[in-house]
């Protein structure tokens, strides 16, 4: 059984999405990002850029176990430990597997970051920086434009098949009006949206950690913790 270490954020819903389309039995480990768990010595080992979501598979390549972080590299791992089930979602065959990787590619280096930005100068800086807001704003709905016009002429985002990249790049999707733009203004992103929000799997994976995380602005020490001294201690 994959143990999944993880916190109910955009991140941690790619894998517990996956997860949930492979059938793949896995335990969840709460990483409370909000109270520093992320920085426990313990964590660090399994994830050393103290960021979750991470994993560690008991059965790992040489059957001893191993341990895997970056968003990313767990979907093509999952996948790939799948095998036939796995191949469905990052295809082996060389041309679908590298559409799947471009895009998945697109949302690591721009879509998470970016979208992130937005949200943090939108919503959590301390102070209102006008020339960030735009500058953040603009580029999400940058991104947002690249998408839509791939949709345009593609089911989903590495072609006619769902793959990790569409289960990647969907969670950061779901907080649109966050970042300061709606779906309806992307039509074809609305179309894909919304086939994957009715997958079942895609549901199971989104009640991950349900309630686990408190609405509302994070408080003072939650800040701090995220933002401030604390993220950038050398350990």
């Amino acid at each position: 059984m994959i143990d999944l270490y993880v916190w109910p954020t955009p991140n941690g819903f790619k894998i517990s999405m996956l997860l949930e389309e492979l059938g793949t039995p896995y335990n969840v480990v709460p990483v409370d990002i909000g109270k520093g768990a992320q920085f426990e010595p313990a964590f660090l080992r399994i994830s050393p850029n103290n960021k979750m979501p991470a994993i560690v598979d008991p059965d790992g390549p040489d059957g001893k176990p191993y341990a895997v972080f970056e968003s990313g590299a767990i979907l093509m791992y999952l996948c790939d430990k799948a095998g036939a089930t796995g191949e469905a979602f990052f295809p082996k065959d060389m041309r679908r597997r590298y559409d799947t990787m471009q895009w998945l590619m697109f949302q690591m280096g721009g879509v998470g970051p970016m979208l992130g930005q937005a949200h943090h100068f939108r919503q959590y800086a301390p102070e209102q920086i006008p020339y960030a807001v735009a500058r953040y704003t603009n580029e999400a709905k940058r991104l947002y434009n690249v998408m839509d016009k791939r949709l345009a002429d593609s089911a989903y985002l590495a072609g006619d098949f769902y793959s990790i990249a569409d289960m990647a790049t969907f969670p950061w999707t779901r907080s649109i009006e966050r970042q300061g733009h709606a779906l309806a203004d992307f039509p074809n992103v609305k179309r894909w949206f919304e086939a994957i929000d009715s997958r079942p799997a895609t549901q199971r994976g989104l009640k991950l950690l349900d309630g686990a995380r408190k609405p509302g602005p994070f408080d003072a020490k939650q800040k701090e913790i995220l933002f401030g001294a604390t993220q950038y201690a050398k350990r």
